[in-house]
């Protein structure tokens, strides 16, 4: 498949062009900008863009991140946004210099309309800006092919080199014309067929997957999230019988759930799985704890310690399948991104364990992966399923754990799922779910005083978990939340609605 590679300088908005790149269905993946020109070459691209950065060109001593000059010479077109293209007009022999002011923001920008970049563009359009340098002089061979009032360069070319710089950003959604852009770039520049698709995507990988594992076994821990559900499917596809899948139920899921997994995997998908009813064992270990982190641990200790023990039944095990995704592997760290949190889908494993990892969907994004998972026939309930901590409900009991806890939580929140789907809210919003604060208050029910349980609903909007903001729910969907969970849950006599946002707040309250 023809792909187009983003370098990254670490802007805030390089995943965002590679997914940008990706909607219009050309393959685009992140590359460090020190990334040797002989890998490059091995990935045989069709074009590159050069991202934006936090770092300013003229600045840092020099110390400004900055490609090897070896690229500029490969006859691969080039689109530099932002600091790209200031970058690649100092490469190129122009000059860089402080605009004495920073421009952010919307701003109506001229467009020359004879540069392939703009075809099918309106001469007047509007933009994103984001930056305080500029070019001052050009490189020789560059010419203008965009302006804004205060910014006689916002976009250069050199056509026989087909180099394109643009001062503003295409990528985000403030740029209207900015999808346009890149398809000119992606189709009438580099020459990109659009066949990268969901189909293509399921060819490649199970072919690379059966390859890879020939005679050999594979096993995948599966937790019936959309994640580990569409790995299995990828490489049960590939290897068929070869794939045993083992799903650890701690007894902290949300209501059916273990029943869900297993009969979508046995019954409809025909897949081998180990299904480890381990609900007692966890709820031994968890017995008294109530500090949230000690809670964490046990579970993934626990976790680890069962799926090894199973692990070692299947013979002649030579593989390992993780539901690694795009997004985990950029925020665990690049050389050009800060680590936000490190991602260990199958964490714990000892150091020396002999099983070779298996990520087939180590460079997928999440929607992608919801899309893929349609194309393998995956139903709607685990595709669309909202995030789920890995410690379950453990960590939606406030206090300490107990069977009767736990039953109480899961009929509270299968309501709350239930409303929120009735609402037509489900797929609009990224999670919403049910809290049993371990604390008692009174009520009367039937002109009798009770003491119990409240329970507490979350449900927040957001778009990647980093930040969050509560969802104004309609009252009459409050009403209904808060009349069926008193009434139909033993144990709960109050119901809270949390309008919390994240910052200061987290999205989970352990």
């Amino acid at each position: 498949m023809d792909s187009v590679l983003v370098i990254d300088f670490g802007g805030q908005y390089s995943q965002l062009i590679a997914r940008r790149i990706r909607e219009l269905r050309v393959f685009s993946e992140l590359i460090p900008y020190d990334t040797d020109v002989e890998e490059i070459k091995k990935k045989n691209p069709k074009g590159f863009v050069f991202s934006g950065s936090p770092h300013s060109v003229i600045a840092n001593g020099g110390k400004a991140p900055s490609v090897d000059k070896k690229y500029l010479e490969l006859g691969i077109p080039i689109l530099g946004i932002c600091y790209g293209m200031q970058l690649m007009a100092k490469l190129t022999g122009g000059e860089i210099t402080g605009t004495g002011s920073n421009e952010y923001g919307k701003t109506g920008i001229d467009l020359e309309l004879q540069s392939p970049l703009f075809g099918g563009l309106k001469q007047k359009e509007t933009c994103w800006m984001s930056h305080k340098d500029s070019v001052g002089c050009l490189p020789e061979g560059f010419k203008v092919i965009a302006s804004t009032p205060n910014l006689p360069v916002a976009g250069i070319e050199e056509p026989l080199k087909k180099f394109y710089g643009i001062q503003f950003h295409p990528e985000v959604v403030h740029t209207p014309s900015g999808m346009d852009i890149l398809g000119n770039f992606l189709f009438d520049i580099c020459g990109c067929i659009p066949n990268w698709t969901m189909v293509s995507i399921i060819e490649s990988e199970t072919e690379k997957i059966a390859k890879t594992v020939g005679d050999g076994k594979v096993i995948c821990g599966l937790s019936g999230g959309v994640d580990s559900s569409v790995a299995a499917l990828l490489v049960h596809k590939a290897v068929g019988d070869k794939l045993t899948c083992i799903f650890v139920d701690h007894g902290l899921l949300r209501k059916d759930e273990a029943k869900q997994v297993t009969e979508t995997f046995r019954e409809n998908f025909k897949i081998n799985l180990i299904h480890i009813n381990a609900g007692d064992r966890f709820l031994k270990k968890l017995r008294g704890v109530s500090d949230p982190e000690k809670k964490r641990k046990i579970i993934g200790e626990e976790f680890i310690r069962i799926f090894e023990e199973e692990a070692l039944k299947i013979k002649d095990a030579d593989y390992l399948v993780q539901g690694t995704l795009y997004s985990d592997v950029i925020e665990s760290g690049t050389r050009d991104a800060a680590k936000i949190k490190s991602h260990h889908n199958v964490g714990g494993l000892p150091e020396d364990m002999k099983l070779k990892l298996i990520e087939p969907l180590r460079l997928l994004f999440k929607d992608e992966i919801r899309k893929l998972g349609i194309e393998l026939g995956l139903s709607d309930d685990i595709v669309w399923r909202q995030p789920f901590p890995g410690p379950g409900l453990a960590i939606r009991i406030i206090g300490d754990i107990t069977a009767e806890k736990i039953k109480i939580l899961q009929e509270a929140d299968s309501i709350v799922i239930e409303e929120i789907k009735r609402a037509g809210l489900y797929k609009k919003i990224w999670q919403s779910f049910a809290i049993l604060p371990s604390i008692k208050s009174v009520g009367v029910m039937g002109d009798e005083r009770t003491y119990a349980y409240p329970i507490a609903i979350r449900a927040v909007s957001s778009l990647d978990a980093m930040t969050a903001d509560w969802v104004r729910l309609p009252y009459k969907v409050l009403e209904r939340l808060s009349g069926r969970i008193i009434n139909e849950v033993d144990g709960v006599n109050r119901v809270v609605y949390d309008i919390s946002s994240k910052p200061p707040s987290t999205i989970e309250w352990e």
